[in-house]
């Protein structure tokens, strides 16, 4: 007898929720990542740097660009776009509508921000290359997806609320490294294409939020708003952020369900098997056998040792650091069933910089020497972050929680555990 067939709606819902698993985007992220590495550092190492920079598109328009600025302009646009969305929802109905609430993650992301910083800079500084301190801001990103996978693979038991910490936590620190693209990164703004990109950017907002909202008009839009933005000089990536944003966070016209919900629950599947793996790809492959070796690189290059030590080093005392001082110095106060124990491994994991800092590396430098060692040390940095906090998540996880975790005079409430 046959076996009934699975109908194929069924399949690719399946297949949509399985992409939108933390667990499932930081696998695909490091496999692209590492089949770059191997490539970039194998016999074949030269078809792959032909690949990245073969040039592709409509000339005319300016849009004739390499393999790797298609990665980096235009697929992770798809991805800020998710994070554009998400930080709309997070501000407006979720985790940052309550001050109080967001006090601490916050402050956490400013400090996760500034010391990884100071760290890069203080060490090219004393290394002799001041000229490096372009890239100072490269260690100061987090990796939403790549953090979330880890918590969420090895932080099971432990409360909930410690996964939304972290991703209030990572979206203020995506927000702030939008801002810091934005500013820091842009060279020159051809101010027509920047104002036709935001009135682009304003009709896609009034045609999201109408009755009329399908995906067929809303594309085109969002593409011109995306040409515009790049013709202009800002990164393209903004748009992306700016688009999200404009998507209603809180119910419309008796809908079920708020508009980010929508959006998030279609983009992110596309985001994560195709925008973040390919970009991954495009920006992990770091030819070591080029340079000299690794010993070689480090001797010459002090931004590998920055950016390495920036994320580790510097997210931890920055995020740690910070949280302890609020907690201890402030009215302010952790959620129920959170305590500073939890901060340590929490802080590690937002030294996972990856594609973010990826991004930022690539903006930073104009010579290669440099721009390969800073995604070295953004790969050295992350991964060695995330393997610090691995072991340390089970161990918190293990241990027994007292009834008042987060020290505020009141009962902790009964916590729901991630992965329960």
């Amino acid at each position: 007898m046959e076996a009934p067939r699975t109908p194929i709606g069924s399949r690719r819902a399946r297949l949509a929720q399985l992409l939108r698993l933390e667990t499932t985007s930081g696998v695909l992220l490091l496999v692209a990542a590492a089949a770059a590495l191997v490539w970039a550092n194998s016999p074949w190492r030269e078809t792959y740097a032909d690949l990245m920079a073969t040039r592709i598109g409509p000339e005319a328009i300016h849009l004739d660009l390499s393999v790797g600025a298609w990665a980096a302009d235009g697929l992770l646009a798809v991805f800020f776009y998710v994070v554009g969305v998400e930080l709309k929802h997070e501000i407006v109905a979720g985790s940052l509508r309550d001050p109080r609430r967001a006090a601490v993650p916050v402050l956490a992301a400013i400090g996760g921000m500034a010391l990884p910083a100071l760290f890069f800079a203080a060490i090219v500084v004393i290394a002799g290359d001041s000229s490096a301190l372009t890239g100072w801001a490269i260690p100061a990103a987090t990796d939403i997806a790549f953090a979330l996978a880890v918590l969420a693979i090895f932080g099971r038991g432990l409360p909930v609320g410690l996964r939304t910490f972290l991703l209030t936590l990572a979206v203020v620190d995506d927000l702030l490294a939008i801002v810091v693209i934005a500013v820091f990164y842009t060279a020159g703004v051809q101010a027509f294409a920047l104002l036709g990109s935001i009135l682009a950017i304003t009709a896609f907002g009034l045609l999201v939020r109408s009755r009329c909202s399908s995906w067929w008009l809303l594309i085109p839009i969002a593409l011109v708003a995306w040409w515009l933005m790049h013709e202009s000089g800002v990164h393209a990536t903004i748009a992306g952020v700016l688009l999200g944003a404009t998507v209603p966070a809180r119910a419309v016209f008796g809908e079920r369900e708020p508009r980010t919900h929508r959006h998030e629950a279609a983009v992110r599947p596309w985001a994560t098997a195709i925008a973040l793996p390919v970009f991954a790809f495009c920006a992990a492959g770091v030819s070591v056998v080029d340079s000299g070796g690794f010993g070689d690189l480090l001797a010459d290059q002090p931004v590998l040792l920055a950016v390495a030590a920036g994320l580790v080093v510097g997210k931890l005392l920055g995020v740690l650091g910070v949280s302890t001082l609020v907690v201890r110095c402030t009215p302010l106060r952790l959620p129920d069933g959170i305590g500073i124990r939890d901060l340590l491994p929490v802080a590690l994991l937002t030294g996972i910089g990856f594609t973010v800092s990826l991004l930022i590396g690539e903006l930073s430098f104009d010579d290669g020497g440099r721009t390969d060692a800073a995604k070295l040390g953004v790969l050295l940095g992350s991964g060695l972050a995330a393997l610090l906090a691995a072991p340390l998540l089970r161990w918190d996880a293990r241990r027994a929680r007292s009834a008042d975790e987060n020290e505020d005079g009141v009962p902790d409430t009964r916590q729901a555990r991630i992965g329960g």
